[in-house]
């Protein structure tokens, strides 16, 4: 039997433009050690782990006249030099420099007749420093079969990476006239995926997408509130195929001391100081705010299986991720109340009894934001833009250094992609007592996004100085 797409990877393929890119990435910064960390190192690393993700090494193959959804094949040409590239910055390269060169990198598409991913090692950077930046198109991450390579490259102990031979042997790849033979004896058996299927790849994707959402099931998220319009303001606007990336950089014990004083939980603190930072940056802006006026958030939260008890990795990372919709209250001036609010709203998803604490989270082999993240943009992915302003994905990681090869991870941020009507996109990683904010923004409709970033560690402070 062929490696059929699923209907949601197919979906993920058939909305993609030049103006959403429908990958998800991260900027991981290394300090390199005594004994360095090169170019030939890197690849030797994630080649030698290549063998625990088959997918990476598969391309997406088309049935002729769109007859099904696409398959997966072996990639006979596979060149892991290609996937994995070499750049640098002009000594002593600045983190600006670094995020100006992601915001480019993350604006071009995957190439279609390749394996949809890409790492690019950047030196040059000062203090030593060098950074990997991956991106993985939606479609191969379903959290099942496949995970993040983020989370497979990175250890929580230090050790050189071993020289990488490849030894592996791609399988042939199916002719046409086997892909037609299978298509067919698959209509036969369900007739009306051959209408799902041509209208799909006629430019009907957007149609196509929301029956995908609809005939899920829970095989890739739940709505966890009533489906209605998002209100309207300057970030629901048709997106450019420029980026800008911005970072925030605070530290995780500060959640934790307003969570002590307010209540809540450190996700609920990280959502209002988002909050009051959107609050900040709409009033720059211009736009009229009101007691009553809210910017509606796409919160994806991963949840465990209901049949199992433990948390375990199976449970948590098994493409079981909840798309949760949260009313920011950005017209609310109080900063305690906003975070109430906030807390108010999750309250729902937490009494469920499937919410993952971050202490489960934190079990999952490896660097488990890495995947959860993209599980995230599959949970957005699926729905329609239209419901919601901005997507936020907070994942915990590990509270302990983690390693590629010998250089120790210093800072990890995520970047979340653009939906069609979603001009800014935040992913946000806990790590070694840090907490991290990758903001994505449209270079047209949010040109200021570096001054959002700002607002959001003053308005941290804002929470931290708060009292009734």
């Amino acid at each position: 039997m062929p490696d059929r797409l699923s209907a949601l990877d197919a979906s993920f393929l058939y909305v993609e433009d030049h103006a959403t890119p429908m990958h998800v990435g991260s900027v991981a910064i290394f300090e390199r050690p005594r004994t360095g960390f090169d170019y030939g190192q890197l690849l030797d690393l994630i080649g030698a782990r290549l063998a625990f993700l088959p997918r990476y090494r598969q391309r997406v193959l088309t049935v002729p006249g769109h007859l099904a959804r696409p398959v997966w094949v072996d990639d006979t040409d596979f060149d892991l030099n290609y996937h994995v590239r070499r750049s640098a910055l002009p000594q002593p390269g600045t983190d600006e420099q670094l995020f100006d060169l992601v915001a480019r990198l993350i604006s071009r598409r995957l190439a279609p007749e390749r394996p949809l991913w890409e790492a690019y090692f950047v030196e040059g950077l000062a203090g030593d420093r060098v950074a990997l930046v991956t991106k993985t198109h939606q479609s191969v991450v379903d959290g099942i079969g496949t995970i993040d390579l983020g989370q497979l490259i990175l250890d929580a102990r230090p050790a050189p990476p071993e020289p990488f031979e490849d030894t592996w042997t791609p399988r042939r790849e199916p002719s046409r006239a086997q892909l037609v033979l299978d298509a067919v004896s698959e209509t036969v058996q369900r007739p009306t995926e051959l209408v799902e299927n041509v209208r799909s790849a006629a430019d009907d994707a957007v149609a196509s997408l929301g029956k995908v959402a609809e005939t899920l099931g829970g095989v890739a998220s739940t709505l966890r509130t009533v489906v209605s319009p998002a209100p309207s303001g300057p970030l629901n606007v048709r997106v450019s195929g420029g980026r800008l990336f911005s970072v925030v950089r605070t530290r995780l014990e500060d959640f934790r001391k307003v969570r002590a004083e307010h209540g809540g939980t450190v996700n609920d603190v990280v959502l209002a100081a988002i909050t009051g930072a959107l609050r900040e940056w709409l009033l720059s802006r211009g736009s009229a705010l009101t007691p009553t006026t809210t910017v509606r958030a796409l919160v994806p939260m991963a949840v465990r299986d209901a049949e199992t008890a433990e948390f375990s990795t199976p449970a948590l990372v098994g493409n079981q991720v909840a798309a949760f919709l949260i009313d920011l209250p950005v017209g609310e001036p109080n900063a305690v109340l906003r975070l109430q609010h906030i807390g108010h709203a999750i309250a729902e998803h937490l009494e469920s009894g499937r919410s993952v604490a971050a202490r489960g989270l934190l079990k999952v082999g490896g660097f488990a934001p890495a995947t959860l993240h993209s599980l995230g943009a599959r949970a957005a992915g699926s729905l329609s833009g239209r419901i919601f302003t901005v997507m936020v994905t907070n994942s915990p990681g590990p509270q302990v250094p983690m390693y590629a090869g010998e250089a120790r991870l210093v800072e990890m941020f995520p970047v979340m992609p653009l939906m069609r009507t979603q001009a800014l996109a935040i992913g946000v990683t806990s790590y070694h007592g840090g907490v991290y904010f990758g903001l994505n923004g449209d270079r047209k409709a949010a040109f200021d996004i570096g001054l959002l970033g700002g607002m959001i560690e003053e308005a941290l402070e804002e929470l931290k100085g708060a009292h009734w």
